[in-house]
Order: structure tokens, then sequence, then C-alpha cells
């Protein structure tokens, strides 16, 4: 036996751990904060004490003895949350997977089966440590047992108890007994706290001792020791009954002694399938770093055929039931110094039916990013890093870049040899930095993750690869260092360069591998993909690399007028609060908003500081509040001055004279694109101050923009998947939708509808796409909740429709787990059965809206998809430079405009056939303003 004990109380981790970790869950729903806990707790254990023979003990269910004894022995406990119940099993399958013992006793609790295994560890000569956060564990203590806690990391050895709770290890009981516990329903004896139990044990001894002694309690040196004894002589047979329930049974009946509870090896599948249902990432990560080897010894001094062996074995895939096998054989990595070498894997690229392509670069930025070497992957584990361009010191001799490039171009730009990569997009701009435009990019496994499932990972290579594949992948940082010292790719060693680059290109095939047939399984997901993903990337690229033209002596100026109006603000702030303030430093608002003006605490930090976030300061403003009001304006000043005004013009390019921004396809979960570097999708339209940075997107001479956009796409969707005859006659006929739902709702012709009325109704309209509730409808438009609700009442009596919609629509989301739009795209919805409310309401008005925001994104990226095939052949002079939200804006020749304008209307009005009539509005202008 080993000569030390480590004994886990898993029942005490499992509740600290599930209130001291806020609530966690995968993307299936499923609560893993306690699992995550619990299990780190252990695997910390196992760090500290490696060479501990360890045995985890948890409670069973039901009652045990001292309910017999005292049947209100934790009656008074609430019920165990249904989040910490559903983590049990996962908990104690992965403590199996570990294969460290687990004991469950009926009858009894974990506490008496540790306290036995500690009385028969000590039988045998080992020193005890008891891993625990319970205070009646101090009661095992002695010179062979100690506590551990690892929440809290503290350690209690016979000393330590006497320091942290006044009384030695052996009058624990006793000092329990005096004072109960609440949390067990323990009476003790009543008013006796913690000083008066720690001053009758330390003046007299055990419970028997304080009782055979009462007359000597009078004398003792604590508060109210004067008329203890009638107390405790009352509630004696009590104080006993307490002492009965505080003490550990170390005799429980074991069917096996500590010495056969034997740790078994990892079962290392098992586990990464567990940790991988729990999408548990890093340890995922760790687990894959002792099963997969690494290591990639190249040698610079050859010029192919150096290997890198990749072992790998057969892992738990994105499906619980599915396995995805990594590798069967070592990889095959080549580093391509020698023409014959790269005319070599020219011919296997030739040859192949799909190949996988990466480039190494200098840059993030695509614009400014240039190639340092470029990577391919024939097969699985069959890659080649050419490198072109590292220039550290003493880097070997490579072969010349642009002669390189220039052989690869007729392949790259070859539409019928197909390719497949990861966020290719980013890689179509560095090639086109060097004269090549890529051709038959067949795949992009970011979007094939991204649409098979939006919500489950991020979609970059190294969090796919561990999702599914089971794999870790070497990251930049690996090979480049952090931070200030980072290395850029161009300064690492070829040793280490060669295999993270052909790594890329041979992760990416295994992904592709893996994921395309999970987009066919799915059948519709994979016409979501070829017919509107893949085709929207290269015309997002060519949006990128054109960019758009912005006039920077204009937002110049106007910057310089928002520093002077955020002054004035300032200087109106400083006014109110009667002093000066620094805007910015919530502290300091805090105090004046609370303290100083007294304004009432609408919602507090997590620390308790009452909160100044903008949701508080609306609401406080909305109140007539006048400080909130100036802040909210201040800061949305400022927003606008250093996200636009300020930062423009610093983004112009060089080389094109005009700003370029990043589309992402894969970040928002309903397939809505986003945009970065500059944000276009945030520049506010309702504003002045939006308006004029928009004026500072212009048409350069001799052009026009053209901003077509749908109107009312998300509610015309709407009546398309109710089916509303309502919605779906006024929609047909053309009616003004907001005005007509009026005339519903408020039981009145059109004619009379006010300009109030039609607030009303467009706020109902458009709130119950978002899930707005009755509250929620009655504070935007400032009227009382009873109010409110008779409005939404009135709404679906008057289109049914919609409400059916809206109940089928929850209904089929819990029964599947995620809704469609029109177009096949899926969002999955992880909490949509959550016992969390807030949560799970959110995803039930996710439910609602996602169908309608999605199609919307599908049918802007159908749009887009059919104006670019029709450009090239429709005689106008025009250029697609963004897309946001739902509008298009393109540059087109002065002469043309007009002409145009009608025609792009056509082409988005037919990018969808839906019940009610696609309505596109377009607008032509010198700037973007003019034309929206």
């Amino acid at each position: 036996m080993s000569k030390s004990v480590v004994l886990i109380d898993g029942s005490s981790y499992l509740f600290r751990a599930f209130h001291a970790i806020p609530l966690l869950t995968n993307s299936r729903g499923v609560h893993t904060n306690a699992v995550k806990g619990v299990i780190s707790m252990i695997k910390r254990l196992q760090k500290d004490y490696p060479d501990a023979q360890m045995v985890a003990v948890f409670d069973a269910k039901g009652k045990t003895f001292r309910n017999d004894m005292y049947p209100e022995y934790k009656a008074h406990r609430p019920p165990m949350p249904d989040e910490l119940r559903e983590q049990i099993e996962p908990i104690h399958n992965i403590i199996h997977a570990m294969g460290l013992p687990l004991l469950i006793i009926d009858g009894v609790e974990a506490d008496d089966v540790i306290g036995t295994l500690a009385v028969q560890a000590e039988s045998s000569g080992c020193q005890v440590i008891v891993s625990t956060g319970d205070k009646d564990m101090a009661q095992l203590v002695d010179s062979h047992v100690s506590l551990i806690n690892t929440m809290t990391n503290t350690f209690l050895d016979v000393e330590g108890v006497k320091e942290k709770f006044g009384v030695p290890p052996e009058h624990i009981i006793d000092y329990l007994a005096l004072m109960g516990d609440k949390v067990d329903n323990i009476p003790g004896v009543p008013k006796v706290g913690e000083k008066t139990a720690v001053g009758l044990v330390a003046g007299l001894g055990s419970l028997e001792d304080i009782y055979a002694n009462l007359d000597k309690v009078k004398d003792l040196a604590f508060r109210g020791a004067k008329t203890m004894a009638v107390k405790l002589e009352e509630h004696q047979e009590q104080a006993f009954l307490s002492k009965q329930l505080a003490t550990i049974k170390c005799d429980v009946a074991l069917e096996q002694p500590l010495g056969e509870l034997k740790s078994t090896a990892t079962d290392k599948t098992a586990l990464l399938e567990l940790y991988r249902n729990m999408e548990f990432k890093a340890w995922i990560a760790e687990l894959t770093d002792e099963t997969t080897s690494r290591a990639a010894n190249t040698s610079a001094a050859t010029s192919s055929e150096t290997a890198s062996s990749k072992t790998s074995s057969t892992m738990a895939g994105a499906e619980a039931d599915e396995e995805v096998t990594v590798s069967a054989e070592p990889g095959q990595y080549d580093m391509v110094l020698t023409q014959d070498a790269l005319d070599g894997w020219i011919a296997q690229l030739q040859a192949s039916k799909l190949f996988a392509f990466d480039t190494e670069t200098t840059s993030l930025n695509y614009k400014d990013a240039r190639i340092v070497g470029v990577s391919f992957a024939v097969a699985v584990g069959k890659a080649a890093y050419v490198p072109l361009a590292h220039d550290y010191e003493g880097a070997p001799v490579q072969l010349d870049r642009e002669a390189v490039l220039a052989q690869l171009k007729p392949l790259l730009e070859d539409n019928k040899l197909k390719k497949v990569g990861q966020h290719m997009k980013y890689d179509a701009h560095v090639l086109a930095n060097h004269g090549i435009s890529l051709q038959g990019v067949q795949f992009d496994t970011q979007l094939e993750s991204y649409v098979l499932d939006s919500v489950a990972t991020r979609h970059d290579m190294d969090s796919l690869a561990l999702k599914y594949l089971g794999y870790k992948t070497t990251s930049f940082e690996d090979v480049a260092g952090k931070g200030v010292k980072q290395k850029t790719f161009n300064q690492v060693e070829l040793d280490v360069a060669g295999p993270y680059a052909a790594e890329d290109a041979d992760i990416t095939l295994r992904l592709h591998q893996t994921l395309w047939p999970k987009l066919q399984q799915q059948g519709v997901l994979a016409k979501v993909f070829t017919d509107i993903e893949m085709p929207a990337m290269p015309i997002l690229t060519a949006m990128e690399s054109l960019g758009a033209l912005i006039d920077a002596d204009k937002l110049h100026e106007q910057s310089a007028e928002l520093e002077q109006k955020l002054q004035q603000l300032e200087q109106q702030a400083h006014d109110v609060a009667g002093q000066v303030f620094n805007l910015g430093s919530p502290k300091q608002l805090g105090e004046i908003l609370y303290q100083k003006l007294g304004l009432p605490v609408k919602k507090k930090t997590p620390k308790g500081a009452p909160s100044t976030a903008e949701e508080v300061l609306v609401e406080l403003a909305d109140e007539g509040h006048e400080l909130p009001k100036i802040i909210l304006e201040n800061r949305s000043l400022s927003k606008l001055k250093s996200t636009y005004t300020d930062k423009l013009p610093t983004m112009i390019a060089g080389s094109t004279g005009r700003v370029h921004t990043s589309y992402h396809q894969a970040v928002a979960a309903t397939g809505r694109l986003s945009s970065s570097d500059p944000n276009l999708q945030n520049i506010p339209i309702r504003s002045e101050e939006g308006r004029r940075i928009r004026q500072a997107f212009i048409a350069p001479p001799g052009y026009k923009l053209v901003a077509a956009d749908y109107s009312q796409i998300e509610l015309r969707i709407m009546a398309h998947l109710s089916g509303d005859a309502g919605l779906l006659k006024a929609f047909s006929e053309g009616r003004d939708v907001h005005r007509a739902t009026a005339a519903e709702v408020f039981g009145i012709s059109e004619a009379d509808v006010t300009d109030n009325q039609r607030r009303s109704a467009k706020a109902i309209n458009f709130g119950l796409i978002y899930g707005m509730s009755a509250f929620g409808l009655a504070k935007q438009l400032g009227i009382g909740r009873g109010e409110a609700q008779d409005y939404v009442n009135l709404y679906f009596e008057r289109y049914p429709g919609v409400r059916d919609y809206m109940d089928n629509t929850r209904e089929h989301a819990k029964d599947l787990g995620y809704v469609e739009t029109i177009f096949g795209r899926r969002l999955y919805l992880p909490e949509i059965k959550s016992r969390n409310a807030p949560r799970r309401q959110h995803a039930e008005r996710t439910a609602i809206n996602a169908p309608m925001q999605g199609s919307a994104a599908d049918i802007i990226k159908r749009a887009m998809i059919r104006v670019a095939n029709w450009l090239p052949d429709s005689g106008f002079d025009a250029r697609m430079i963004m897309q946001v939200h739902d509008e298009l804006v393109l540059e087109v020749k002065e002469d043309q405009a007009e002409g145009f304008a009608e025609a792009l209307k056509q082409q988005m009005q037919d990018a969808a056939e839906l019940r009610v009539p696609l309505l596109v509005e377009a607008g032509i202008g010198d700037n973007w303003d003019e034309a929206h």
C-alpha cells in the first residue's frame, strides 16, 4: 500500500463548485460548471500528490441512519437544483475513466465512508490527506490525518484546527454539538454560538465533562456564562443528540477494504469522449498532447522528404455516437528547398482531385501581407512546405519567391484544379498582392463548420481541429512566441516553421474530409454551403479588395466639431453634478449619481457597486434624470469620434487611396455578415452625426453611389413564414403595413390612424419579431404594462397566424434543438430546454427571430451573388463596394445611374420568391447618405 492516501470528499466539492463557479453550459445546453470544478480539484490533487493512493467518495441518494435517529436531519435543505443534478453522472463517469476508485455507500454519508477509510489507512501506517471543504471533517485530524481544501488553498493539521476553531480536533464534535448546524438542521443548544462553544470546551472539555460540571460553567470567562448552565441543563437531551448526529461513523462495512481500492490506468479513449461531450477544450488539448506525437524533425539540409511523425488514434467525433479517424499512418511532411522537389510536388498537385493549400505571410492585414511560404496537402498526413522568404540570420538558401509563384500561378488560377483551404478569402488577397488570381476553391473548412453548426465552436483551425478531430494543433505562439518578443513568420527557423506550416494544410484536408460528409448527410445544409456561402466568398473578396472612397477632410472637420461638442457636454455634466469629475470613470460617476445626487440604484456590478452601464443610464435618462442623459450623449459622440471620424482617415491604404474593410462570414450565428476595420455595420443612420459619417463615403469623379436595400424584409419574412392572412393581404396590396396594423389593433380605418398610433403599431410589429414582452413594449411606448398587454392581445386577435407561428416555432425548437431559415440554414439553440428560466426565454425569443434574421441574411447574400453574376454582361459600368445589413452599395457611372438603380432593384427583388412581394428601395447620390 502507498505511504500516503488522499480521500476525496466529492459531495463537498460538488456543491461548492456548483455555487462558486458561474453556470456554464456546452453547445447542447448541458450544464458543466460543477463538472469543471470537481474534476479540476481532482486533477490538482493528482498533480500535488502524484504517488498517493486516491479514492473519491460521494453521498448516496436517499436517507441515512441519521434520519432514523432524527427525522428532521437536513430536512430544511432545499432540493438539489436540476442544473446540478444533471452533472453528477458525468462527474462519476469522468472519475471512473481517470482510473480512480469511486465509492457511494447507501445508508451513510460520504463523511462516514471517508472516516472509515482514514482509520484503515492509519492502521496500516499511512499518512492521510482528506480533501474537503466540510468543517465536520476536522474531527478526523490527528498526527496521521490532515485536511486540505483545494478551493480555498488551506491546509489543516492538528495545530491548524486549533488555530481555526479554537479547540483541538478531539473536541470538534463537542464544539459542533453545542453550536448545532443550521445547514444540516442539527439543533445544538439554543443561544450557543462559536465563542460560547469555544469557551465551554476550552474551560471544561468534552460534552460529557461539561454536563458533569454544570456548576462550574458560571465561572468560565465568556459572555453569558452566569446563565448558561440553566440553558445547557434545559437542552441536555438535544445537545447529546446533536453530538451523535455530528459524529462521523468510522466503522462502515465496506465491500472492499482500502487496500483493495487500487487506481487503474486512465481510459484515455473514454476520457476524451467525455471531455468532448462536455466540450472542455483545454483538457481535450491536454489529453491529445499525451496521445498524439507532435514532433517534427525537419532537416533544412535536404530538399524534400523530411518526415514529421504524427501518431494518432481513433477519437470521438462531433457526435457522441460517431468516430473520426484522425490518421492511421504517420504523417509525411516535406521541406521543399530544391527545384526538383518543387517539380515533384507540382506534379502531385496537378494529378490530385483535390488539394489543400495555405499561405504563410508577414501580416494579418491582407492589404499589407506578403508571402513567406506556401504549403500543400494531397492526402491525409502527406503535406509539404515551400519556404520562400525566411530571412533570419543563418537561414538556408531557399527557392526564389517570384519564380516559385510564377510556376504555381497556372495551378492556382486553374478553375479545374479543385482546392480546399481554411479561410481562403485571406489567402486569395495575399496571392492577389503577388499578381495571382486564385480560382478553383471548392471548399473552405471555416465555412463548412459554420454552416454545419454556427454556434458549436469558434471556426478557426485550432478550435475545429480540437472539436472535430480531437487534435491539438501547433499554435502560432508555439512557433513565434508571445507579446513584444513575438517574431514574424519570416524570422521563424525552418525546422520549426516547416512542420507548423505543413500541418496547416494537412489539418485543413482532414477537417474537410470530416465536415463535408456531415454536411452532405444533412442534405439542405450542403446546399446552403454550395449555393450561398461559397459563391459569396469571392464576391466579398472583390469588395474588400476594391474598398470604398472616403473624404478625409470632411471627417477631420467633423472630428473637430465633435471635440468641441464633447467639451460642452463635459462642462454641462460638471454643472449638473456641482463638481468636476472624470466622465470616463465608473467609480467617480457612480459616486456622483448615487451618493451625491441620490438617484435610484437600478442594478449592481458583480462586486456590488451600483452600475453605470449603458442600459442603467438609459433607464435613468428615461425617468427624466439629466446627468445620465448627458453621459449617454457624451459616450455616443466619443465612440463615433474615436471609432470613425478620427480613425477612418488613418485607415486609407496608400496603394489605393481607399478604405478596405474585412467581411466576416463565420461570426454572426444567424448567417449575417459582420465587418471590422472599419465596422461598417455599426455606423448609426438615425442620428445626425452618424449620417454625417456616411456623407464622408463618396463616389469617385464621374460616378455616383447607388444604395439599394430591402424594405421591411423581416416583416415580409414573418408574413411568409406565418402565412397570416392579414399580413399577407397588407403586403400583397402594397399597403403601409404599420398603418394597416394600427387600423386592425385600434379598430379604425387606415385613414383615421394617427402618427402616434402608427408608431405604436410599428413598435408592436418589430417588437414581436425580436420577442419583445408587454413589459418591453410598455417601456418603449411609455405606457402602462396593462395597456401594452392589451395592444399585444389585440394584435394576436387580428393576426392569429403570427401567434400560431410563434407557438409552433417554440415547440419545434424544443423538439429539434434548432430552427431553420427559408433556405434551410440551421441555428442551433443549446439552451432551449434550459431549466434556467432567463436563458430558456432568451433561447425562445431567438427561436422566433432567427428564422427571420437568418432568412434576410440568406436573401441579401443571394442578391449579391445574383448581382455579381449579372453585372459583367449588363452593359453597366458598376461595381459593388459595400454590404451593410439589408443594403448593397455600388459605384456606377454617373450617366447610367438612373437606369442602373431600376435594374438593380429588379435583380434584388428576384433573389427570392416569397408569399409576399420583396420590395427594394434604391437611391442615388454623391455620397452614401444621399444615396440611402
